[in-house]
């Protein structure tokens, strides 16, 4: 049982932001490949209710300028929703399509996109890249609304190339030119009415009499192309199949070289990378049916604590963990700003290549946001999550030191402490003998510390 425990605990870590001790439980039970299969067609399970959100931040239906007001939107869904790997999808697109509010300067049509991602994040990947064409969002990120016959703008169709499909060596520049020229006349426009703060939302457009009706050639391919037509070229091209599977390995199995490396570096894994683009090419481009593909084979269930938490992972991860956030209380929106200062502002990368990921993550201030942010959480024993670990601490009755710090480890994880990082666990929790029941107050007291010392450790750091 320990060992289905942990591989659970694996899955939900990679495939969600983790689960309670109670959660693992049922879904042991149930089963690896039953558990897969419920995350993978979630329809049976409910997603966070927005409106209820809404109601008690009525502001945020249309999120403007306000900096954070789209991001708390955001971290309410993946605080509240059972539907933890759609959810994770959402950060996964957000990543490799990164746009920024600090250029769009319009939260809503932020949200908008986020909502795109939850939609079409597990279906097809040529129905997810034509909405993300169409998406407002990006339109104006990567000024297609200045992409125009009589004055091509090349930025869209060269990151779409680069970014979001093929990578850096798959193309020419004449490619990249020629892509643009068949997104000519996909813009956005205002959308009516303009809403009580004034500020139009924005909606795709297309303008046939500015787009460039002239044949076009696109890797070997000749004609009068339009954007969908690009699309499809690019989606048959096996760099564009490599590329995605390397992004999921990434995110989901373990630590990749960045993004810009790829060119020039090959793969950690091979073989699972030709596996997961074989699935991708096969599928039709199926996102579904590569993330089964990707969850029920070995290199994932053996590559456990093999990647560094993103930010957003270590917020949501650590606040679903404690509990207590499914009523939209005050205060979320300082909440969203956690990951900020951690070193990923949702819904703000610092560029169209998103974030460095990996060992990037941590410098000497973000790792302090790390820490602090846990420890604050799990060492208020009034939380639900943490109350739940401290009785089931109690049902143990009276507890050893070193029983008590394992106990804490495999609750918090399981987590598998270096032998060194342990015996300082243990050695503190010596300075005041066993843990007894007989004083309720200090002994959750005690209990509270030790899962702040736990979540201090290096190993809390790992997904």
């Amino acid at each position: 049982m320990a060992e289905d425990i942990a591989l659970m605990a694996h899955l939900m870590r990679r495939a969600g932001f983790g689960a309670t001790r109670e959660e693992l439980e049922e879904r042991a039970e149930q089963g690896y490949d039953a558990t897969v299969d419920e995350l993978l067609n979630p329809d049976s399970v409910t997603g966070a209710d927005r409106y209820e959100f809404l109601r008690y931040h009525p502001a945020f239906w249309k999120p403007i300028t306000s900096p954070g007001m789209g991001a708390s939107a955001w971290l309410h869904s993946m605080l509240n929703t059972e539907r933890v790997l759609e959810e994770k999808m959402v950060l996964f697109w957000h990543q490799v399509f990164a746009t920024g509010g600090s250029k769009l300067d319009h939260w809503h049509e932020m949200v908008s996109q986020v909502d795109m991602f939850r939609k079409y994040g597990m279906g097809n990947y040529r129905d997810l890249l034509v909405e993300l064409a169409k998406s407002p969002a990006m339109i104006f990120w990567l000024d297609n609304c200045d992409n125009h016959a009589y004055a091509v703008n090349e930025n869209w169709g060269r990151e779409l190339l680069e970014l979001f499909s093929m990578g850096v060596g798959n193309y020419t520049e004449d490619d990249v030119r020629e892509c643009s020229r068949a997104f000519t006349g996909w813009t956005i426009a205002a959308s009516i009415p303009r809403n009580a703060h004034g500020r139009y939302d924005w909606e795709f457009e297309y303008l046939p009499e500015d787009h460039d009706e002239g044949d076009k050639t696109f890797l070997g391919h000749t004609g009068n192309f339009n954007g969908e037509d690009i699309i499809d070229i690019v989606c048959a091209q096996p760099a564009t199949a490599r590329f995605i599977a390397r992004h999921l390995y990434n995110f989901f199995v373990a630590e990749e070289p960045q993004v810009p490396a790829w060119s020039v570096t090959p793969p950690n894994d091979p073989e699972a990378i030709d596996l997961l683009a074989r699935t991708f090419t096969e599928s039709g481009y199926d996102m579904k049916e590569v993330l089964r593909v990707l969850f029920t084979s070995d290199f994932f269930r053996e590559a456990r604590f093999a990647k560094i938490k993103s930010p957003a992972e270590v917020l949501v991860g650590t606040l679903r963990l404690v509990g207590g956030y499914k009523f939209p209380a005050p205060g979320i929106g300082n909440l969203s700003k956690e990951a900020g200062y951690m070193g990923q502002e949702l819904l703000n990368p610092p560029s169209v290549e998103g974030w460095h990921t990996g060992a990037e993550w941590i410098n000497s201030g973000t790792l302090m946001k790390r820490i602090n942010f846990s420890a604050d959480m799990v060492g208020d024993t009034t939380r639900p999550g943490i109350q739940a670990i401290v009785n089931r601490l109690k049902s143990r009755g009276d507890l050893e030191p070193e029983e008590l710090v394992d106990a804490c480890l495999d609750l918090l994880g399981p987590l598998q402490a270096q032998d060194d990082n342990r015996q300082q666990l243990v050695n503190h929790a010596r300075e005041k003998g066993a843990l007894n029941w007989s004083d309720d107050v200090e002994a959750r007291d005690r209990v509270g510390e030790m899962l702040q010392l736990v979540v201090s450790l290096r190993e809390y750091q790992y997904a």
